[in-house]
């Protein structure tokens, strides 16, 4: 069974970060971007979640030569687009309270990019604590990315774990699909996106080995597919992984030919831009997804 999932999980890991790889200057700024960013979900948060695809694909090294060189142009890219950091250097400087600089400094820097400007900046503002008041698993995120970057004390990271939704391990049927993006993201934080799996409390891994599956269930039934592959993260962050093969080819037998994974059940629009920006992120989260498991689980075996 392990076997039949790494192949599941390598095969969709590696189509999906060759699609990003074949669409990548669809992503990109369409004029040079200034640091105020009047629609920063549009591009500027994408590229941020292409830098973390890569970031994870180069710091697991399980992709192979080849894809390890996608993985790095794609970081290149993404690098480029923001002025080698400069972007967001400027972007912190004159918006102390937002936090999204920091968070997509920490997928370069967890592969070796720094800016010595922004490190000082970030430094300073983790000192005085600049963050803009936020919900329990925004907190987790910003330590997080201190963490990775290396700026500020150390975290709570129980208290942190403890104020969130899953914290509490309430019953499982009280959630809804942004509650389970949020539990997710709470996870992939406190762990560092699988790489402390020791760090979940074991009241909490236990809850969620036991309803995961539900869970995946419940969502792919009704065809939400980046919120599957976000749960079979989360799996992975877990100190015993939850792969169940049954979920990895469920998830698999909806990608496209080109690599493509759509994000839901809708239909894919033929428009090239559009298939893009519909279902990138889910790309992201395949990468993500695939590389992790094929990670833990060749480590495990």
């Amino acid at each position: 069974m392990t076997a039949q999932v790494v192949r599941t999980a390598h095969e969709l890991s590696s189509r999906a970060l060759d699609w990003l790889f074949a669409h990548h200057e669809l992503g990109a700024f369409p004029s040079d971007p200034t640091a105020d960013l009047p629609d920063a979900d549009k591009v500027y948060k994408p590229l941020g979640e292409v830098a973390l695809a890569a970031s994870m694909v180069l710091r697991e090294g399980v992709a192979g030569r080849t894809r390890l060189a996608v993985a790095r142009e794609l970081l290149e890219f993404a690098w480029r687009q923001m002025y080698e950091g400069n972007l967001l250097y400027e972007r912190q400087l004159r918006h102390s309270l937002i936090t999204d600089p920091l968070e997509t400094y920490a997928h370069f820097s967890r592969s070796g990019y720094r800016h010595e400007a922004l490190d000082e900046l970030l430094t300073h503002n983790a000192a005085v604590n600049t963050t803009t008041e936020m919900v329990p698993n925004r907190r987790m995120a910003v330590a997080n990315a201190r963490r990775v970057v290396g700026v500020g004390p150390d975290a709570d990271w129980s208290a942190l774990l403890r104020a969130t939704w899953l914290g509490g391990t309430p019953p499982p049927w009280a959630i809804d699909w942004m509650t389970a993006y949020h539990a997710t993201h709470t996870v992939f934080h406190h762990t560092d996106w699988g790489a402390r799996p020791e760090l979940l409390p074991a009241d909490v891994a236990e809850y969620l080995a036991t309803w995961l599956p539900v869970w995946i269930e419940v969502w792919a039934e009704v065809r939400q597919w980046d919120l599957v592959g976000e749960l079979l993260i989360v799996g992975l962050c877990l100190p015993e992984p939850h792969c169940d093969p049954r979920e990895w080819e469920r998830l698999a037998t909806e990608q496209h030919a080109d690599g493509l994974v759509p994000r839901d059940g809708d239909p894919v629009p033929e428009d090239r831009a559009r298939r893009f920006d519909d279902n990138q992120h889910t790309a992201v989260v395949a990468v993500i997804a695939g590389t992790l498991a094929v990670s833990r689980l060749l480590d495990r075996a």
